[in-house]
């Protein structure tokens, strides 16, 4: 396959807003693909840079002879998964979630997209 191919397959792209010290501006990158990321002032020109960015990784893996990651699909998740805690963080986490109206599922999902 070369990159051209590559770049068809649909990996997944992370976008996000930034407003920090540099000014405002979007941060993007590809999941699968270690290190491919990419900024722009607008959303078109993330794209445009992130798609170079990936386009550039997947020629260097190649020409170096290495494996290049493949897209995951979501459908290969369940979306559940188990985590062990100390009884006191799970008696916390209870409590907050109690406190704020929600599930503890609620809680620990917006905990965690933080």
């Amino acid at each position: 396959m070369e990159a051209k191919d590559y770049m068809k397959l649909p990996y997944t792209r992370l976008v996000q807003e930034m407003d920090d010290e540099s000014g405002h501006y979007f941060y993007g990158r590809i999941l699968e693909l270690d290190g491919c990321q990419s900024t722009g002032d607008t959303l078109d020109e993330l794209y445009s840079s992130l798609n170079e960015a990936m386009e550039g990784y997947i020629e260097a893996k190649l020409e170096s002879g290495l494996p290049v990651p493949a897209p995951e699909s979501v459908g290969n998740y369940s979306g559940k998964f188990v985590v062990r805690l100390p009884k006191s963080l799970h008696q916390r986490l209870v409590i907050e979630a109690d406190r704020e109206g929600v599930s503890l599922n609620q809680l620990a999902l917006y905990k965690l997209t933080l």
